[in-house]
């Protein structure tokens, strides 16, 4: 019997069949690659946006504004307690040697609020700066998106070390920050919706008590989201090691002696 009419394990067409353990490790590979991506997300999630711990501290220098203003409406007292609390964060962050980025992005916003209280003397625009840079945040989301720039992509590129090859080299990543980036700005849009009306017609302690309570679900939903199509997309294009690569290549290639 000739070489040709030899029985081979190809099937049809030439195509040798996997074998159910080589199945199975590429399964096993693949499962592995995706809880790599999802842990990957989680923890860059967490990094850019502060994780639970910094939406709460921003949280504690409104609470305690409206609470001692909903007990005594004095202005001084509520909004110098605010910002007190809100530098103590930032030292407590210090003494831990703990990431401040967030603790200090917290206590400008209270600053700003507070200047701003006191300027026009009406205790409700505490929370005006803050809610105008809501609907602007909102709106950079929406409009980046729409314009094929999405602004979450522009955000979690470094922190995944993909920079912007995801705009051109990896098209089912730009979909998930587009998806995402919609999500975040529908959102934020949302809740301002929300509470610009209690602005002008509600009163302080309304308004102080409502955005209170909107502070942490609206942004675990968009993390939520953003999780979820990240999760899904195709891993990041580590850009950086792909220089590093290209960088031991080239100097390979120059400590090679000439011919």
């Amino acid at each position: 019997m000739t070489s040709v009419d030899k029985p081979t394990d190809q099937g049809p067409g030439g195509a040798r069949p996997q074998s159910p353990q080589h199945a199975q490790n590429s399964q096993d590979a693949r499962d592995s690659q995706d809880a790599d991506t999802r842990a990957l997300t989680q923890a860059a999630l967490f990094d850019a946006f502060g994780g639970i711990r910094g939406t709460v501290e921003t949280m504690v220098p409104g609470l305690l504004f409206v609470l001692i203003y909903t007990i005594n409406k004095d202005l001084h007292m509520s909004a110098i307690a605010a910002l007190a609390v809100a530098l103590v964060l930032v030292v407590v962050r210090l003494v831990r040697r703990d990431t401040v980025k967030h603790a200090f992005s917290g206590v400008f916003g209270v600053a700003f609020g507070v200047a701003f209280a006191m300027f026009t003397g009406n205790a409700k625009d505490f929370y005006l700066p803050g809610m105008i840079y809501g609907v602007g945040l909102g709106t950079a989301f929406f409009v980046s998106a729409l314009v094929g720039y999405p602004l979450l992509g522009l955000l979690l590129g470094p922190v995944f070390r993909e920079n912007l090859s995801w705009r051109t080299r990896n098209p089912g990543r730009k979909k998930a920050y587009t998806k995402a980036s919609l999500a975040w700005g529908l959102i934020f849009l949302g809740k301002y919706a929300i509470l610009f009306p209690l602005y002008w017609w509600g009163d302080t302690a309304q308004l102080g008590w409502v955005l209170i309570a909107l502070k942490l679900p609206p942004m675990v939903l968009a993390v939520y989201f953003t999780w979820i199509f990240l999760a899904k997309a195709p891993p990041p294009i580590d850009v950086f090691a792909e220089m590093e690569a290209e960088e031991k290549a080239e100097a390979a290639r120059r400590a090679q002696p000439e011919a």
